[in-house]
């Protein structure tokens, strides 16, 4: 019996690697770099399995490139907006995630953007690291206390849930908003639910966790930044699209609020036309999940879906 042909569209951690070869014949794409729309399509041809990232765009034309032997498509992410599940389905091929594993990771690291904003460490770092440091000074990079403000959260789920409960450490006022409201959680740890209108009005940082859809789109643009207070600042890990970076831009430079801390982007790795020149934003390249353990952990359950299968 022939081994199963996986195709993998960027290097992930070679023990993931490994294992998958144990059973199967396995083909890394050999560049740093994602995949062109055309060099996606000739890759995935005859393949039985293809492990994805969230950067490869999978839908009818890659399916129908992979061929009919291929029932398998597993994400390299917990996200899954890079997949079109109805034409997987229409093709009978299973399209799996990994979920869970990154949940504290992607956290923990919502907490840094929302620290490292509102105490300017970005900012501040680039000052000494300039040279302009001269000593120290009582009104040099005056920031945000954390402790006792109101924390909002849009989406209480796996790491919405695990940010919020983060915030103990802060003595924090949490209020949120989700789909469905989860009362205990709430009687846990004293969170308030809300909707959204109350979330911007009243939150002193605001953190997004949710998953993007065609209804989640721009969940945040001008007329949602226009609603909070001008000392806010708006932490963005879950997906870019979820926030109107164009309007984003206008609304930090004319300090309609004070801050943002953003890992992901809208049209990633371009950023909006004049982000990167705000000294009110902190913007990390996407890594979140970034962690040792992490990978290794979506690596596994990667394994585990298609050798299962």
């Amino acid at each position: 019996m022939s081994r199963p042909n996986v195709y993998i569209t960027r290097s992930i951690p070679e023990q993931t690697i490994a294992e998958l070869k144990k059973t199967c014949d396995v083909e890394v794409n050999p560049h740093d770099r994602a995949l062109t729309r055309e060099e996606l399509i000739n890759a995935v041809k005859d393949r039985d399995a293809v492990v994805t990232l969230l950067t490869d765009n999978v839908d009818a034309d890659v399916l129908d490139a992979a061929g009919p032997q291929c029932k398998i498509v597993a994400n390299y992410a917990v996200g899954f907006n890079n997949f079109d599940t109805k034409a997987a389905t229409q093709r009978g091929i299973i399209m799996t995630n990994t979920p869970g594993v990154l949940d504290k990771a992607t956290a923990t690291h919502a907490w840094a953007l929302l620290l490292a904003a509102a105490k300017r460490i970005p900012e501040s770092e680039r000052f000494v690291r300039d040279g302009k440091w001269k000593g120290w000074s009582p009104m040099t990079f005056i920031g945000q206390d954390v402790d006792g403000k109101t924390l909002g959260i849009a989406g209480l789920g796996r790491i919405g849930s695990m940010f919020a409960r983060k915030a103990a450490a802060f003595d924090m006022k949490i209020i949120y908003t989700n789909e469905l409201r989860n009362e205990e959680f709430e009687k846990q740890y004293g969170a308030t639910f809300v909707d959204k209108d109350a979330l911007l009005k009243e939150s002193d940082f605001l953190s997004i966790h949710l998953p993007l859809t065609p209804e989640t789109k721009y969940y945040i643009g001008a007329a949602e930044l226009a609603k909070m207070k001008p000392s806010a600042i708006l932490i963005n890990a879950a997906r870019g699209p979820l926030v109107n970076e164009k309007e984003l831009v206008e609304a930090l430079r004319n300090k309609v609020i004070w801050g943002a801390g953003l890992d992901v982007f809208e049209d990633e790795p371009k950023l909006a036309d004049g982000l990167d020149k705000l000294d009110n934003v902190v913007i990390v390249p996407h890594i979140a999940s970034a962690t040792l353990e992490t990978r290794l952990a979506m690596g596994k359950i990667v394994t585990d879906n298609i050798l299962g299968y």
